[in-house]
C-alpha cells in the first residue's frame, strides 16, 4: 500500500479564488498535508490566503492558463521529491473528502491515473455542461478507443514520473483531454472512480469561444496524428487499460 500523506502532493491551479481557496486547502490537507497551490496571475488575494492555510504557493506573474499553471505545479512537486499528484480545483467544486476513493483505486488497480466521474451523480451540473460534457468524451473515447465516461472532470491522482514524461503541448483546459489521451497512447492505466458533482452560483472560468476554439484545434490535431500515421480509419490505442465502471 502506498504512503499516500508521505508520496503523494495536492496540485490546485487557482486564478482569482481569494473566497474559496482556503477552505478547500484546509479540507483537502486533512488527507494530504503537502498542498501546492499555483496561483497563475491572480489579481486578489488567492496567494495570501492559501499561504495562511499552509499551502506552498507557487506565483506565475501572469495568467497562462490551467495548463500552464499545472505543470509548474507538477514541476514543483517533482522537485520536492513526490510521486503522485492530487489534483482538484480551487474553487470548491470538487469535495476534498472524495479523496480517498482516488488513492484505493491506484493501490487496487496499480492505474497511473485515477479521473474522478461526476456523471453518475450529474443531476447538480447545469444541463448545457453535463450535454457539453458528455459530447466531448463521446469524441474522445471515439478518438481513444476507450470507454470515458468524464475526459474534463479535473479531480485527478496521477504518478508525477509518467505525467511529466509525456510530450504535453496545451496550456489552457484543453490539457484535461490532453492528459487523459496521452496517458492513454503511453498504455498506462487509466481508472475512473464516482465523485460527488458540486456547482456553485456565479460565473464560469471557461471561456467558451475561445476554449472551444482550442479544444477543437487539440482534436484535429490528433486526428491529423492518426491519418499521417495511415489509420486513419481506427482508434489510435484500440486496447487501452482502462476501466469505466470502477
Amino acid at each position: 500500500m502506498t504512503d499516500w500523506p508521505r508520496r503523494c502532493a495536492v496540485v490546485i491551479s487557482c486564478f482569482n479564488e481569494a473566497e474559496r481557496v482556503g477552505p478547500v486547502v484546509t479540507r483537502i490537507r486533512q488527507h494530504l498535508p503537502s498542498v501546492i497551490i499555483v496561483d497563475d496571475g491572480s489579481t486578489d488575494d488567492t496567494a495570501e490566503v492559501a499561504k495562511m492555510c499552509g499551502a506552498n504557493v507557487v506565483r506565475l506573474p501572469e495568467n497562462g492558463g490551467k495548463g500552464a499553471a499545472l505543470r509548474a505545479g507538477w514541476r514543483r512537486a517533482s522537485e520536492l521529491g513526490f510521486t503522485w499528484t492530487l489534483m482538484l480545483d480551487g474553487d470548491g467544486q470538487h469535495a476534498p473528502d472524495d479523496a480517498p476513493m482516488f488513492f484505493d483505486c491506484a493501490d487496487r488497480t496499480g492505474a497511473r491515473l485515477v479521473i474522478g466521474n461526476r456523471m453518475v451523480r450529474a443531476e447538480a451540473m447545469p444541463w448545457v455542461r453535463r450535454q457539453v460534457n458528455a459530447w466531448m468524451s463521446r469524441r474522445i473515447s471515439a478518438l481513444t478507443g476507450a470507454a470515458l465516461p468524464d475526459s474534463q472532470c479535473g479531480f485527478r491522482l496521477a504518478h508525477l514520473e509518467t505525467l511529466r514524461g509525456l510530450a504535453l503541448m496545451t496550456n489552457h483546459f484543453e490539457i484535461e483531454s490532453e492528459v487523459l489521451a496521452a496517458f492513454l497512447a503511453a498504455r498506462q492505466r487509466v481508472e475512473f472512480v464516482p465523485v460527488q458533482t458540486i456547482y456553485h452560483a456565479g460565473p464560469s472560468r471557461i471561456r467558451p469561444i475561445p476554449d472551444a476554439w482550442r479544444w477543437w484545434r487539440w482534436l484535429r490535431s490528433q486526428h491529423k496524428a492518426r491519418a499521417g500515421a495511415g489509420r486513419a480509419a481506427a482508434p489510435l490505442w484500440t486496447r487501452p487499460r482502462s476501466n469505466p465502471a470502477s
